[in-house]
């Protein structure tokens, strides 16, 4: 029998009214667990010659003594020590592959050896051969595939350490350099008792950082982080399995191939560590490096974050990128407002560039408006794709830009982050010979752009040919509405590969030929895992709130729900934020969708009779500034109007409403039971309740506790236990490790509701962290989630 909710149901019954109940996990009703435990659709992976296909099925779910394997909490990771890996993987069960374009030829079965978890599957830059991960019980291991044969074999004497880098450098299609655990580590620091006390010190200065997991506490923690992350540079021939190390052992962060220079860009953590931000923010050494692992040069030190304003950079270098092509040019970003966003300045940051062979001073080759966040390298030319966000009016640019100054910025983009209807999709990418990504260009002056579609009419994905030549974009091919149909990429042939699904197919890759891409040929033929899930019935419901902003939730009726019932609802919801109302009412997901369920998945409510309102939209419009302080009136007016939406269309009991959410819907659905009286009782699974304790800002709050301690202390269900009256479900990972949300969030309102009358019931998931994945704890997250609403509302499927 497994053990379950020991110590939460102890913390239960020395606080509660109630008698302890039964310690093991328990399950949700047939119908739910038929869905849950379906064999789920394989995924694909495409060769970088697009020739072979691999079709991937990972495992679905892992087991709660996955997640009770001891792991090291360090520096914001959560450290596998015996295996040098994340805690977290996901495994491969089963892996084959076969020519795209031929559906009925015989798939070639990788046979993966038992004993370990494969994963992270990766194609070498030639399409010949593909290199998996094996997690045992005391290493990563690395291994080689052929593709023609299908046939794998494992790189012998090599352990991969992949806690703060995964990437593998190529040197040649057959060579690769990889980051391994050092030969000459020793073991572990070990220590008895503590060398001295813990000491901290900040001396008059700003530092505002926000509440973090998982951090460094001491010497001893910082010297353990440093033994386990340290890994070591090695080269590897994978045809013959032959590896030595290079260079000198380090806190590798970053691995990357620098064009055809023969040569690598690393960066590596150095101390001092921090105790108050992740490994992500530590310092770090920025060098060049040969295919040997000697020195070149060194580029500089990105600074320790530490001390920077609330959503601010460091300043000085951050951001390193080495182009991709022959040049080998090397890139990254300075500041130019100090690092603060709240200076007013014409310009934030600036693009700097270093050529070959990597002598004297950097030359300025760009600044943006805003904080520049992302840079593409472009096929064909020393051009790039730079993307910027202006955080004041939550706005997004890119621009195509000459590295080379040749040419002034071509804008590419201009848009609101909310505003996905003008959104113009994401250009498609292509695979070098020294297995680095570039923005694919077709035909010498064509980008093609993929994107979601969105529209008022939900998703129709499409794929555009961009003109550099003159700004315009053709529309090569958008999905139908009968179908949603998501382009992949444009093959070599001319062909389109798409990813085809109706409400009733599940999806399936499809060739696309013939003029204007009618001619359909499928090349997969997946079948439904779950057909009883087609009995649930699907609608887009749109609407507007009482002072005219658009609003929409999915609707899930129940598959025996027969019309003009009106049954008990619970309504999923989570807040966003935007700077005017016709974002907010934007529309999205498609109704064309195959609706496939997993995981933790509220819908999974209507297996078991109630109606459901999912993805209902909760915006919160306003200045970006203060946009919270009118959050609960907010919140109060959106659910006011999903409620009598509901009740319109006389599919719901207005009386009988549960409202949910997790992580900050979570916090959503305490506010809504503390301050209204709408519905009959609440689901928060991992929120954040009492903001006093996250003083440096939550979500898109950027003022801190003392600049606004009104607006913290009335956004805190906390201190409202006591008029909080409705029933509240809470529930929680032991081991959350989201920012913000941490686990005492959920014990302390549970204290104060038990304190003050309230009606609460609190359950901890063990190991869990802030999504919860073993298979023990989803089925008793949907079994408790079910028994909620059959308590708090009527049991739609009892006699009447």
């Amino acid at each position: 029998m497994l053990k379950a909710l020991t110590w939460a149901t102890a913390a239960l019954a020395a606080t509660a009214v109630h008698a302890a109940e039964p310690t093991t996990y328990q399950q949700p009703s047939a119908e739910i667990r038929a869905v849950l435990d379906a064999p789920a659709l394989p995924g694909h992976a495409l060769s970088p010659d697009q020739r072979t296909l691999a079709s991937i099925a990972t495992r679905r779910y892992r087991n709660v003594a996955d997640l009770a394997r001891p792991v090291l909490r360090l520096a914001g990771l959560r450290i596998d020590a015996a295996a040098s890996s994340p805690q977290l993987t996901v495994s491969i069960e089963a892996l084959s592959l076969r020519e795209l374009t031929k559906p009925d030829a015989a798939e070639r079965v990788v046979k993966l050896p038992a004993g370990g978890g494969f994963s992270a599957l990766r194609w070498s830059p030639d399409s010949r051969h593909f290199l998996l991960n094996r997690r045992t019980a005391n290493a990563t291991e690395l291994w080689v595939g052929d593709v023609a044969t299908a046939q794998v074999r494992q790189v012998k004497g090599v352990k991969l350490n992949t806690l703060l880098e995964t990437s593998v450098a190529w040197v040649s299609a057959d060579e690769i350099i990889a980051l391994t655990v050092p030969d000459k580590r020793g073991p572990a620091p070990q220590f008895d008792a503590p060398s001295g006390p813990v000491i901290q010190e900040s001396m008059g200065r700003n530092s505002p950082e926000r509440t973090l997991q998982d951090l460094l506490q001491n010497s001893q923690d910082a010297a353990l982080f440093s033994h386990h992350a340290s890994s070591a540079l090695r080269r590897i021939k994978l045809s013959t399995g032959a590896s030595r190390e290079i260079g000198t052992p380090g806190l590798y962060s970053k691995l990357e191939v620098v064009g055809t220079q023969g040569a690598l860009i690393t960066e590596r953590l150095v101390p001092p560590f921090s105790y108050q931000v992740t490994w992500r923010d530590f310092a770090a050494q920025v060098e060049l490096r040969d295919f040997n692992g000697r020195l070149l040069r060194d580029l500089g030190t990105i600074k320790l974050k530490e001390g920077v304003p609330v959503e601010g950079v460091i300043t000085g270098p951050r951001n390193f990128w080495a182009s991709p092509q022959a040049n080998g040019a090397v890139y990254w970003v300075e500041a130019l407002d100090g690092g603060d966003q709240r200076n007013k300045v014409p310009f934030r940051d600036r693009l700097m560039r270093l050529d070959a062979p990597y002598q004297g001073e950097a030359r300025e080759v760009h600044r943006t408006a805003g904080r520049l966040s992302s840079l593409n390298f472009v096929d064909a030319g020393d051009r790039a794709i730079v993307a910027e966000f202006d955080r004041d009016r939550l706005w997004i640019s890119a621009d195509l830009i000459a590295l080379d100054g040749a040419a002034k910025p071509q804008r590419l983009q201009d848009r609101s982050l909310r505003d996905r209807y003008a959104d113009p999709g994401q250009p498609l990418m292509r695979v070098l010979p020294n297995g680095r990504g570039i923005v694919r260009v077709d035909g010498g002056d064509r980008l093609l752009l993929a994107g979601a579609g969105a529209s008022k009419d939900g998703e129709l994905p499409f794929i555009d040919s961009y003109s550099l030549q003159d700004g315009k974009a053709t529309r090569l091919f958008r999905s139908g509405a009968t179908h949603y149909e998501r382009p992949i990429t444009l093959l070599a042939d001319g062909g389109l590969l798409t990813s085809r699904e109706s409400a009733t197919e599940p999806p399936n890759l499809m060739l696309r030929s013939g003029a204007g891409f009618e001619q359909l040929q499928a090349l997969t033929r997946h079948t439904d895992p779950a057909p009883q899930l087609r009995a649930v019935k699907r609608e887009l419901v749109k609407f507007k709130r009482a002072d005219g902003v658009e609003l929409s939730f999915w609707l899930y009726l129940p598959p025996d729900y027969q019309a003009g019932e009106r049954r008990p609802t619970l309504v999923w919801a989570y807040p966003l934020e935007f700077t005017d109302a016709s974002t907010a009412g934007q529309v999205s997901g498609s109704g064309s969708r195959f609706v496939q369920l997993a995981g933790t998945s509220p819908v999974m409510m209507a297996l078991d009779g109630y109606v459901v309102l999912m993805d209902a939209t909760m915006p919160v419009v306003g200045n970006p500034k203060t946009v919270n302080d009118s959050f609960v009136e907010q919140i109060t007016a959106n659910a006011k109007a999903i409620i009598d939406k509901a009740a319109e269309l006389g599919v719901s009991d207005p009386q009988q409403m549960v409202v949910g959410g997790h992580s900050y819907g979570a916090f959503m659905t305490a506010n809504l039971l503390a301050h209204t009286d709408l519905f009959k009782a609440g689901i928060a699974r991992s929120g954040a309740y009492n903001r006093t304790l996250t003083p440096f800002g939550f979500q898109s709050e950027r003022r801190t506790y003392w600049e606004a301690q009104d607006v913290y202390l009335r956004l805190s269900p906390f201190n409202y236990a006591d008029k909080l009256k409705e029933p509240i479900l809470l529930m929680h990972g032991e081991s959350d490790d989201n920012p913000g949300t941490f686990p005492l969030q959920s014990a302390r309102l549970y204290q104060a509701l038990a304190g003050t009358g309230g009606q609460v019931r609190y359950v901890v998931l063990p190991h869990e962290s802030h999504g919860y994945s073993a298979r023990e704890s989803i089925g008793h997250t949907l079994f408790e989630m079910s028994a909620w609403m059959k308590r708090q509302t009527r049991d739609p499927r009892a006699p009447k």
